[in-house]
């Protein structure tokens, strides 16, 4: 992980991709990646964290973690940790 301007980046092939525990509330992005083990990836699948599907962050608990994303009509409470396994982009290719 790398730390630029305020935001936990995750380093990929030589380029810095934001997480989703990188984003701040109210901005969105697009799952690329789901990292972390095969437990953690499977239960993130089943909640339908999937690539190409469109996220946004609506709520921080006041110390910052976890947050609420929104996803696919629902909100889903993650930890940060989780969070930083996720990777998005920002623009939808």
């Amino acid at each position: 992980m790398l730390v630029k301007g305020g935001q936990l980046l995750k380093v990929i092939e030589g380029t810095d991709v934001p997480t989703l525990a990188s984003l701040k509330k109210g901005e969105q992005g697009y799952i690329r990646e789901i990292g972390g083990d095969s437990t953690l990836k499977r239960k993130l699948l089943s909640m339908g964290i999937v690539k190409g599907v469109q996220v946004s962050v609506s709520h921080t608990a006041p110390l910052g973690d976890p947050r609420i994303y929104t996803l696919l009509g629902y909100d889903l409470s993650l930890r940060n940790d989780e969070a930083q396994t996720i990777t998005v982009d920002l623009t939808k290719d």
